[in-house]
């Protein structure tokens, strides 16, 4: 699944592996679902050096972002109606101008539907276990006015930044953010939320477009 917002474009793909990770082992607790992030060198001025790459450590922000992914997809997903299975989520950017984490989630839920299907004509679902789409959006205060979808010169010139994922029913699962400069109030927060949900409702009508439903 090759999702595009703006000019970023991250490629996602979700793999089923027949195991869950050792602390799961005689518990019968279901399966598992974790992701790996990662910008491809090119994505981006200066080119990244890629992570591992003659023992260079993978780097915070790609840990922290491949966590929140993770994070998000696991409460769209009933764990205990998966088989003993681990589901690993790729999301490999491309091309970077901002977003590539909400970018990723709306791009990862699809790629994850189209591996149940998989599983599902493969007999291996004892039932349909995604909960609802999830999706996510970035915000932010850029010279005083609540913006979405923020590019790099935005992002980069924000007075507050933050993402924002929503679960199907417009619920929030999870709210990343902080001031770069200034304080906020309250009342630009939920401008800013109020944004985000809107946003998020129009992300998901576009993955339910994608998977025709």
């Amino acid at each position: 699944m090759l999702a595009e917002c703006g000019k970023t474009k991250v490629l996602c793909t979700v793999s089923v592996q027949d195991q869950v990770p050792p602390w799961m082992y005689k518990r019968n607790a279901g399966g598992w679902l974790t992701a790996e992030y990662a910008m491809l060198p090119g994505a981006g001025q200066p080119r990244k050096p890629r992570d591992g790459r003659t023992g260079r450590p993978l780097d915070g922000r790609s840990q922290e972002i491949q966590r929140l992914i993770g994070r998000a997809l696991r409460c769209a997903v009933d764990l205990g109606a998966l088989p003993e299975v681990t589901l690993w989520v790729d999301c490999d950017v491309l091309q970077a101008d901002g977003g590539t984490r909400t970018t990723a989630i709306n791009g990862a839920l699809v790629a994850l539907y189209d591996a149940l299907l998989w599983m599902e004509e493969q007999k291996q679902l004892p039932k349909w276990p995604l909960r609802g789409l999830v999706s996510a959006v970035s915000v932010g205060l850029v010279g005083g006015e609540a913006m979405i979808d923020l590019d790099y010169d935005e992002d980069s010139s924000a007075d507050v930044d933050l993402n924002i994922v929503c679960a199907a029913d417009g619920r929030m699962i999870e709210v990343q953010g902080a001031a770069e400069r200034q304080p906020f109030s309250i009342e630009q927060l939920q401008s800013m939320l109020q944004l985000a949900q809107d946003g998020c409702s129009r992300v998901r009508e576009l993955q339910q477009k994608t998977l025709g439903l």
